[in-house]
């Protein structure tokens, strides 16, 4: 395991170093991410994600069983039998770099299926791990049609799991199809995926204004809202009505947005055509519906690229389109809630989305942050106090959600890279016994 180790403390420097600039670029210009989010994204976490890999690694090495009188107990890791598929997203190259290496530093081949636009950038990373020492087989860059690989390797005896960022559709035709092949497989594949978000921001009537606004902003708008963490359902006390809605209103029309060349913006082009014509017809759709408002953008321009303006939708339907299903966009669903009763508004986040992955609580009165735990514990997979519910940090937040948005298996912490291991115990018996009776069944 220390020849592996190896290998991905050698890609982190030269992520981090030699390749820096190239993913970098190849982020910004491929993936439409400005500077800023490239470079916590491209840079920053893969290498975190190469380096605390390792370390996760020695720590579970490090547990081992008790061991009695006479005999010697151990746990080893071995890899899977066979090879993990790993299914990447385009929009983070560290979670494009996690998926495959992850299992591979367990000591499992991998065939990595990047996303059709995100190939640029993927392809550095491909490039690094040979530079790094990485021997050939072991990720198997593989770029094409998911539904024709998915058909191949899913037929394999030798598939022993998936690892998967992406949409519910894809995750569950996958899962789907592992279900068809299970007689055929040598072991019960791991499945580990991390899918879809609502994500949702309680403002609570104690709430910083400030802190409000800028965690409102940056966790619904930066990468133009191409998060499944990002911000997308709103939730706005009665009492703080106006306060809030217009000064988040004003803010948003000012966001400055371009090319990610030009430093000084904020927000960038969403990643394809299909997708901003997408979020559009769902704003227009939105517009239309009886009791909705549109607050702040709604329009787009698509002249010389995927534009779309970041947009803040006030409707009157907790239950809204807007409000329930995800748009993987610069699009936030703002309710107005009654908070003479917050026990209602729980109860509401709670159950309007199938989702449970990130949400945020503000509110500068720590009773009513111990309440909103309390009540939406099982609402997100990652829950901030205080700050945007976006940007888990590898070895700090582990990150993931449940119900619709995944298999919570917590990337970036030792419970993702156990799932890519098969332990082995061995008890070794330094006394062993020369006669099958037992004391009691000696004399009279």
């Amino acid at each position: 395991w220390e020849d592996r180790a190896a290998v991905f403390l050698r890609a982190a420097d030269l992520v981090t170093g030699k390749y820096r600039m190239r993913l970098l670029a190849a982020t910004m210009l491929g993936q439409s991410k400005t500077v800023q989010q490239a470079e916590i994204d491209a840079v920053c976490e893969t290498a975190d994600f190469f380096r605390w890999n390792v370390r996760f690694l020695e720590q579970l090495r490090e547990w081992q069983p008790e061991s009695g009188p006479g005999e010697w107990n151990r746990l080893s890791y071995r890899p899977l039998e066979g090879f993990v598929y790993a299914v990447s997203p385009f929009n983070f190259t560290s979670i494009a770099a996690n998926l495959p290496t992850a299992p591979a530093l367990a000591g499992n081949a991998v065939v990595w299926k990047p996303a059709s636009t995100s190939v640029l950038s993927n392809w550095v990373l491909a490039e690094i791990y040979r530079e790094a020492g990485l021997p050939p087989g072991v990720i198997n860059f593989v770029p094409g049609s998911g539904a024709a690989l998915s058909r191949v390797l899913l037929s394999r005896r030798e598939f022993a799991g998936l690892h998967f960022t992406g949409s519910n559709e894809v995750f569950d035709g996958l899962w789907r199809g592992i279900a068809e092949g299970l007689a055929g497989y040598r072991s019960y594949p791991r499945i580990v995926g991390e899918t879809g978000g609502k994500d949702f921001v309680l403002i609570d009537p104690s709430a910083d204004p400030d802190t409000a606004t800028a965690a409102v902003i940056r966790g619904a708008y930066e990468y133009q809202g191409q998060k499944c963490s990002a911000a997308s359902r709103l939730y706005v006390p009665r009492s703080r009505r106006d306060e809030i809605l217009d000064r988040l209103a004003d803010e948003i029309r000012g966001l400055p947005q371009g090319p990610v060349t030009d430093f000084r913006n904020f927000l960038a082009a969403v990643i394809d055509e299909a997708s901003c014509e997408g979020i559009l017809a769902r704003v227009r759709a939105a517009a239309a519906a009886p009791g909705t408002r549109i607050l702040a953008g709604g329009e787009g321009d698509t002249s010389e690229g995927w534009f779309l303006r970041p947009t803040l939708i006030l409707t009157e339907d907790p239950k809204s389109e807007t409000m329930v299903k995800e748009l993987f966009g610069p699009v936030l669903t703002a309710f107005v809630y009654d908070d003479r009763d917050m026990e209602a508004v729980y109860r509401l986040i709670d159950g309007t989305s199938p989702y449970a992955l990130t949400g945020a609580v503000l509110a500068e009165d720590r009773g009513a942050i111990v309440r909103a735990l309390g009540a939406l514990g099982n609402s997100a997979g990652n829950l901030y106090v205080n700050d945007k519910p976006t940007g888990a940090v590898v070895g700090r937040q582990p990150f993931g959600g449940a119900r619709r948005s995944g298999t919570n298996d917590k990337a970036g912490s030792p419970w993702n890279l156990l799932r890519w291991t098969s332990p082995l115990t061995v008890k070794e018996n330094l006394d062993p016994p020369g006669d099958w009776r037992y004391p009691h069944m000696s004399g009279g």
